[in-house]
Formats: structure tokens, sequence, C-alpha cells
């Protein structure tokens, strides 16, 4: 299972309209083929200057491939994503066995 993560930080006010309206539109992804889940979270920790996280999930490397290849991934990307943040991390996890 593939863990995907981004942290963020947007352009908008914090609390504005804006920023609601972008918030619903990223939780919209978690409807798109092969996301088992996707969490809308807000960064509290002090130690960055991140506000927001979007964490979902993915059976496999192939399923997580389709959802980037997905055009209305690639339309969120292109239209919502690139204007409107400021600054992000991306992080992608796979269950490590020790």
């Amino acid at each position: 299972m593939i863990q995907h993560t981004v942290v963020f930080r947007l352009k908008h006010t914090l609390g504005s309209e804006l920023e609601k309206i972008f918030l619903k539109q990223a939780k919209a992804l978690g409807k798109l083929p092969n996301v088992i889940e996707l969490k809308v979270q807000r960064q509290v920790s002090k130690k960055n200057n991140f506000t927001f996280g979007l964490t979902m999930y993915f059976m496999s490397q192939r399923a997580y491939d389709e959802y980037n290849a997905h055009p209305e991934h690639v339309a969120f990307v292109q239209n919502i994503w690139v204007p409107e943040v400021d600054e992000f991390l991306e992080i992608d996890f796979i269950e490590e066995s020790v």
C-alpha cells in the first residue's frame, strides 16, 4: 500500500472563502478511481510553515500511477493547485518490514 501525503501552504488568507473552496475541490479527488481514502488535514506543528495536508492511500504503484494520470487529477493540478499553492512538500510512503 502507498500512502501519498502532500503538505502545503495556500496563497489564500487563512479562513477565507477561497481557502474553503480549494479544500473542497481537493477533497473531491478522493472520489477518483483507485483512491482508497483521502484525508484533508490542518497542520498544527510549530516546526514548519505548512498549513494543510492531504493524505491518500493506494493499493499499488499501478493504482497510484493511474490516479496521477487521471484527467481530473491533471486538471486539478494545472488549474487549481499550481495557481493557488504557495509552497508544498510531497512524500510517498510504503510500509517497511523490519
